[in-house]
């Protein structure tokens, strides 16, 4: 049964610069974290094609965000009632029948240990899915590595979640392309640090997909929740388990380039893959050869859904 929200839920409107100006932006601020970069604005590509293996073609018409919960659901120790369902969240967002797309925590009920969600799912009016193509990355219990497994039959999750809702057409899109990292950022923290130094105290998201076309990357999975009380971040990145995974990995999720009083989460990425590797992008590990493509809409909006009422970053 997935909670109804009871909370009070914010909405917050965000600064929409033009797509022109945020290419500028962002081909300049990139460049001091990558050799090569071009960003440009394009017609979105059809992005149920592969790589990409979207369950909508585009990321476009009414975009927005939603940040559903957070960590401290999670920890000290984790709370079993935090159970969510995508449908219910396109309607709160106030676009039902929406495609959403983004990174959150896995249905354990269903799974039956904790996970890394990969949300990628096209809803019906209804809020059931006509397209469900969500996957969730566990820890093995039996060999500790990763296990990917594709979730059709449900739209739960739990504790938490980073999600772009939009109608899923195709329109025009940021096109950013970028490789051989020369700087200590990560793509998509250089992504929202460039908007944050450009436009200052206000606030501006990306939502949408980025591919790790070469290189390998670290990536985290939660494993199944601790039987201890987690009281710090320390103790929160111990118990992470860390993984260099290989490209190409696809990447879904959001970031705003800094929070509006709501205690947003302002990065947040899950990736999957066709060759069984996914889990919380972190950073690449092959700066030489690494290289991304992304497409990303600017949302103009941000609904904070069960909003905790303390916080510990992950």
């Amino acid at each position: 049964m997935s909670t109804r929200f009871q909370v009070s839920n914010k909405k917050a409107d965000l600064h929409v610069p033009t797509l022109e100006e945020a290419a500028k932006v962002l081909e300049k601020g990139l460049k001091n974290n990558f050799e090569n970069v071009s960003v440009s604005v394009v017609d979105c590509p059809d992005l149920t094609q592969k790589p990409f293996n979207l369950s909508s073609p585009g990321i476009c018409g009414n975009e927005r965000l939603a940040d559903v919960g957070g960590p401290p659901y999670l920890v000290p120790q984790y709370n079993k009632d935090k159970i969510y369902d995508v449908g219910k969240v396109s309607e709160e967002v106030g676009l039902p029948g929406a495609f959403v797309i983004g990174a959150g925590a896995g249905p354990w009920p269903l799974v039956g240990v904790n996970s890394e969600m990969i949300c990628n799912v096209k809803l019906g009016k209804n809020g059931q899915p006509t397209v469900n193509n969500t996957y969730i990355a566990k820890v093995g219990e039996k060999d500790g590595k990763c296990q990917q497994m594709q979730i059709k039959d449900s739209t739960e999750f739990c504790l938490m979640a980073n999600l772009l809702c939009s109608e899923g057409k195709q329109g025009k899109v940021l096109q950013v392309k970028a490789s051989k990292r020369t700087g200590p950022e990560n793509f998509m923290s250089s992504l929202r640090k460039t908007l944050d130094s450009h436009y200052e105290n206000k606030s501006v998201a990306l939502g949408g997909v980025f591919l790790v076309e070469t290189g390998k990357a670290t990536l985290h999975i939660m494993p199944d929740f601790s039987k201890v009380p987690l009281k710090s971040d320390g103790e929160v990145d111990e118990w992470l388990q860390y993984f260099e995974m290989d490209a190409p990995l696809v990447c879904l999720g959001e970031l705003v380039s800094r929070d509006v009083n709501l205690d947003l989460r302002t990065e947040h990425f899950h990736c999957f893959s066709d060759h069984g590797q996914g889990g919380h992008y972190h950073y690449d590990t092959t700066p030489d050869t690494v290289s991304y493509r992304g497409y990303f809409t600017i949302p103009h909006s941000v609904y904070r859904l069960d909003q905790p009422k303390s916080n510990i970053s992950m």
